[in-house]
């Protein structure tokens, strides 16, 4: 497989994360706001735990299973998150995942970053399917996939435990043939 490839939008650079980026990763995804409303994110972020995940990101590009990448507000060229595609390619499906650090929250960075990350899944990975899921009680997070024009699918009833609590999760997706035509709209 060809090396990851960095994709713009309008405000940001969405790149491979490297080594120097764990110190921001620690300090901004390691946040408890962050944290509490993500699956994966431990809280406290152990130290050396990010350079440890970003060490496994190329491994996981080379084989076709997982394309994460940094969100970089181009102007200021600071960490504003991490968005990634959990891929199945024997689906031609994959799970879109994000999170936006704090100082970058109310800014649409979930959105566009997000908009052109599945842009690329369709495009250039081949993708059928890209759906993404949400903790119910963080509605911010189901906005921005309806503003992707992902069709809500249901619910998931206490579907993951997060910090010794059962966590209930929307689930979305969007078809290839769908996001065709939204693109065709726009």
């Amino acid at each position: 497989m060809p090396d990851q490839p960095t994709l713009y939008t309008e405000r940001l650079t969405l790149r491979p994360f490297t080594p120097h980026d764990a110190f921001d990763v620690e300090r901004f995804a390691g946040m408890r706001e962050i944290a509490d409303t993500t699956l994966n994110i431990p809280h406290p972020y152990p130290h050396g735990g990010a350079a440890e995940w970003i060490l496994a990101h190329g491994p996981a590009w080379q084989e076709g299973s997982n394309a994460t990448f940094a969100i970089v507000d181009t102007a200021t060229g600071r960490l504003a998150g991490a968005i990634s595609l959990m891929i199945k390619p024997e689906h031609r499906r994959a799970e879109l995942g994000y999170w936006i650090a704090v100082h970058g929250w109310n800014r649409g960075y979930a959105t566009e970053a997000s908009r052109r990350l599945i842009d690329y899944g369709f495009e250039v990975l081949g993708l059928h399917r890209i759906e993404a899921r949400h903790f119910v009680r963080n509605p911010a997070s189901g906005r921005v996939m309806q503003k992707l024009g992902m069709t809500p699918e249901g619910i998931e009833r206490d579907w993951a435990i997060k910090w010794d609590r059962f966590e209930t999760l929307a689930v979305y997706s969007i078809l290839e043939p769908e996001w065709r035509a939204a693109r065709a709209a726009r």
